[in-house]
């Protein structure tokens, strides 16, 4: 009796190709194409068993196997999800994946859809127990040479550093690379230096930020200096001309920016707690409204300060208590925290900032006396006060409100704020172009 050779059924193939780099893919025949074509041809042998191969492509070029946030797998994906393929061929299966975490997750996804997966040149089938045997011997391999790999390079970097050799990475400001070595930038190291010796002086990472930013300093990247950054910057010990691997510094090949004293006085301050500079620098502070504020009874209130452990508490005292005389008017408040106070008659000041009258008023005065500054740049100034008033460091904060502020009364209903209208515009000018007021100075 005759038996019928022909398969019980057509057998959807799909081929995905996979390369890590983009390199040599705009070649008219490249590796995609060379995978694709040995996928082929295994499939034309396996003809007889019913495999066909679909149209469809599913390449990844220029994609690493590490993960599976790859376009073409993710298609692939899709559709052996809808039940179009029974088969997926590859040339290789590092093609598929590097992962012997995600190949596994890949298997049991297979397995639910029934689809079969089959490596050209790694004879096995998935659906065989011998054949997961040699597909986890294969990835466990493979994953073993990628650690091995791994700690090779770990090595050569320890070794490298340790001989002071910069091994890459972002390049601090004050240097250059030059032949894959750092080379002092002259204008950028006076830059550093500057910051070295200002913070210093101040003592407080927050005031000089705030005092970079409004000077328009820029890191390597062109972004303002913020807090953050000048903490890297202080820590970063390359500028002492040495270089770090895990924790342990060694002398480097390049020059050093900061010499010995200044990096040893500015860490001294560095090591002090964070509550201790944020209380050093509160108690040099400015108290804003010196001079200006007063009791309803015409009795001026003046700054004052106690500290309890390592906190320190600013208050506006009047004068009353001071000398110990009776107040004029014994409802209203005869002590006030000074944030609170202080916090109150800036919102104040911002919401008057924003009246039609005093926007109409400033223009008009702009127009006059400064002919060179847009209405565009004064309305944009106007609205965003809070933004240019937080740029500002304390000194400049206390001067400005000593220009806006005629009296601060304090009554026992609140604050009355006087304005002195007639400073607005001057004021407004000022923080437009902060360098005037410099020159002006």
């Amino acid at each position: 009796m005759e038996t019928n050779s022909r398969p019980n059924r057509r057998l959807r193939c799909a081929i995905y190709t996979r390369k890590s780099s983009e390199e040599g893919l705009e070649q008219e025949f490249n590796s995609l194409d060379a995978q694709r074509e040995a996928c082929e041809s295994y499939i034309a042998s396996q003809r007889s068993e019913g495999w066909a191969c679909l149209r469809e492509r599913y390449d990844d070029g220029g994609f690493s196997g590490g993960n599976l946030e790859r376009p073409g797998l993710q298609q692939l994906l899709a559709d052996v999800e809808d039940g179009l393929i029974d088969v997926i061929v590859v040339y290789k299966i590092d093609r598929l994946s590097r992962s012997l975490m995600d190949f596994s997750k890949l298997v049991a996804l297979f397995d639910r859809h029934g689809v079969t997966f089959v490596s050209v040149t790694q004879s096995f089938n998935t659906t065989t127990s011998m054949g997961r045997l040699t597909l986890n011997i294969l990835l466990s391999f493979a994953q073993f040479e990628r650690e091995v790999t791994a700690e090779r390079i770990r090595d050569k970097v320890a070794a490298s550093k340790k001989k002071g050799m910069w091994m890459g990475g972002y390049v601090p400001l004050g240097y250059d690379v030059v032949d894959r070595k750092l080379v002092v930038n002259e204008d950028e190291a006076a830059r550093v230096h500057g910051i070295f010796e200002r913070f210093v002086e101040l003592g407080s990472a927050t005031v000089l930020a705030r005092e970079l930013r409004w000077d328009g300093v820029r890191n390597k990247q062109g972004t303002l200096i913020d807090k953050g950054y000048l903490y890297r910057l202080l820590s970063n010990r390359v500028y002492r001309g040495e270089v770090v691997h895990k924790g342990t510094a060694y002398p480097g090949e390049h020059e050093a920016i900061i010499g010995n004293d200044l990096w040893d006085q500015a860490h001294a301050i560095l090591q002090e707690s964070p509550r201790k500079r944020a209380n050093n620098s509160r108690s040099r502070t400015p108290a804003l409204l010196k001079g200006l504020i007063f009791s309803d009874s015409g009795v001026a209130m003046t700054p004052t300060s106690t500290r309890k452990g390592a906190k320190l508490y600013r208050y506006y005292v009047s004068m009353d208590v001071i000398k110990n005389r009776e107040a004029a008017d014994d409802t209203a408040p005869t002590r006030l925290a000074a944030g609170m106070v202080e916090d109150a008659v800036v919102t104040e000041i911002r919401r008057i900032l924003q009246t039609p009258e005093i926007v109409t008023q400033v223009l008009s005065a702009l127009k006059t006396n400064a002919a060179d500054i847009s209405e565009a740049d004064a309305l944009g100034a106007l609205h965003q006060f809070s933004a240019l008033w937080a740029q500002l460091f304390p000194a400049e904060q206390a001067r400005i409100i000593q220009l806006l502020v005629q009296r601060v009364t304090v009554t026992a209903a609140g604050l009355e704020v006087d304005i002195r209208r007639e400073g607005v515009a001057g004021v407004i000018r000022e923080m437009i172009a902060p360098r005037d007021m410099e020159a002006a100075e």
